[in-house]
């Protein structure tokens, strides 16, 4: 094998490594980058401050759903979190301190958008042109723009002729009055499940409309009592031990959900005595149960959800939405519903790829063709045809059970290891084996055919064609060990003779 052309020496890299995003996973990353000494780096990012989708979302009661003591850094713990499950004021304020303690700042470049990325093989590197017009060039060029950031309003007919406020949550218009207004709400959703008990004592009226009815477990969050706070600062191996005892606890769900999803016949009993607890009302009762498989699709955790659909101001409509009109919303069966305000808790376009960024690998081939029958990668990390490009976050590295961090982290450490691993030897540029990436994702699909979610509902998680093209099929500590070292031999140096597969 003939190793890749290196860059020409007088050849101006403005950095040896661009990362595109500044949430969680770029901000790991980076991380990662300067523990390993590679301080060459620049993070683009399109806003004008960090935080990803914890600095977009920013509507009532916004909060996570994992414990954020293991919805937090491993290498960066805190010991202040003031609940089980912190709003997204303290999330975000978590991201922004450990940027600035962690010296990332003086790397991040705000307000650059990027538009396009090109791999140039003539001198094996990456370029990034920005809306600004201005153009970087790096060796390596990471993707950790995350897949909840296009927001998804649902192909819904009229939709631009209402002629009173509408936004989706993660624009919300805190400008709007929502005080005796009729609200529609469409969607029932993660974030949905958030903001309706926090906006329906404002509304004149609040109508629902949700398709396909949610399951959801108790929330059960809690402050952080002085103790726990002052056991996590003052004694490490406590909180580490408070961490890997809340990821076992998640982790083991991923029996059912990836493996033998009859044994989640248990937690949809539990649930639905949650409904019968929570829901006097028969008929409302019959509304919010769901008739399929518990975590086909995304599992929820609410303990004001339920309460606030008794309300006497609040209607929920098990219908789809066929039209909107200027001051209306008309369902499938022909109802229409008055509305002066209408809310889009419709989720994200989370399966479509970059676009509309655009990455052009080897031979100008984009991304986006390379995807037109279902994102996939190598690991959820490496396309073939694109060398030296690396994804945070990529197909099938979503979860359903437990903290993308733990993903996060894993690729991270794989990432690293490809960068020493490029700088140590004599080729430049790494490019999967086509082979390699098929194989791999032949095997994860048949693995998905067992699972909970190949059961008959359909869900975000799954692309227009029914390919579930977000989830790990497992458990994460598999992930973690086929992800622990980086392994040359799945891939080929650009610029030899043959493209092994």
């Amino acid at each position: 094998m003939t190793a890749a052309r290196a860059a020409p020496a007088s050849l101006r890299l403005d950095a040896e490594v661009i990362v595109v995003g500044a949430g969680f996973g770029g901000l790991g990353l980076a991380i990662q980058l300067k523990k390993a000494r590679r301080d060459s780096f620049i993070v683009l990012e399109r806003a004008a401050d960090v935080g990803g989708t914890w600095r977009d979302n920013i509507y009532p009661g916004c909060a996570c759903d994992i414990p954020a003591m293991l919805y937090s850094f491993s290498f960066e713990r805190s010991a202040n979190w003031t609940r089980i499950y912190p709003a997204q004021s303290e999330i975000l304020a978590y991201l922004k301190r450990t940027a600035r303690e962690r010296g990332l700042l003086e790397h991040i470049r705000f307000n650059s958008d990027v538009v396009e990325a090109r791999f140039d093989a003539s001198t094996v590197t990456w370029t990034v042109a920005l809306a600004t017009g201005n153009v970087l060039r790096s060796r390596i060029l990471v993707c950790a723009m995350g897949p909840l950031n296009k927001p998804n309003f649902g192909d819904i007919p009229g939709r631009p002729t209402f002629t009173g406020p509408s936004f989706h949550s993660s624009q919300w218009d805190h400008s709007v009055d929502l005080a005796g207004k009729n609200v529609a709400v469409i969607g029932t959703g993660a974030s949905a499940i958030q903001f309706v008990p926090q906006v329906a004592p404002r509304t004149g009226k609040l109508t629902i409309f949700s398709r396909t009815p949610p399951w959801i477990i108790p929330r059960r969050d809690a402050p952080v009592g002085a103790r726990r706070k002052i056991a996590r600062a003052w004694f490490p191996f406590y909180a580490r031990l408070e961490r890997l005892a809340i990821y076992w606890m998640l982790e083991i769900r991923a029996l059912g959900f990836a493996f033998k999803p009859e044994l989640l016949e248990r937690q949809e009993s539990a649930m639905r005595r949650f409904i019968e607890r929570s829901v006097p009302d028969p008929l409302l009762r019959a509304k919010v149960t769901p008739a399929y498989r518990a975590g086909c699709k995304r599992i929820l955790i609410s303990d004001d959800y339920y309460p606030t659909l008794a309300r006497a101001n609040v209607e929920l409509v098990n219908a789809a939405v066929a039209e909107v009109r200027a001051d209306s919303v008309v369902t499938s069966d022909g109802r229409e519903v008055p509305a002066d305000v209408i809310i889009y808790g419709t989720g994200f376009k989370a399966t479509q790829g970059f676009a509309p960024v655009r990455i052009h690998g080897r031979n100008g081939i984009e991304i986006g063709d390379v995807w037109r029958d279902g994102m996939h990668a190598y690991l959820g990390t490496s396309v073939s045809g694109f060398p030296n490009f690396f994804l945070v976050i990529g197909p099938n590295t979503g979860l359903g059970h437990n903290s993308m961090i733990v993903m996060m982290e894993a690729q991270y450490r794989y990432i690293v290891g490809a960068i020493e691993h490029a700088r140590n030897t004599i080729a430049p540029a790494l490019d999967v084996k086509p082979g390699v990436m098929q194989a791999f994702n032949a095997g994860l699909q048949r693995r998905m055919r067992g699972t909970v979610w190949a059961t008959g509902c359909s869900s975000w998680y799954q692309d227009a064609r029914g390919k579930n093209v977000s989830l790990w099929p497992g458990f994460t500590f598999v992930f973690r060990m086929l992800t622990s070292r980086f392994d040359a031999g799945m891939y080929a140096a650009v610029g030899a003779a043959e493209h092994d597969s």
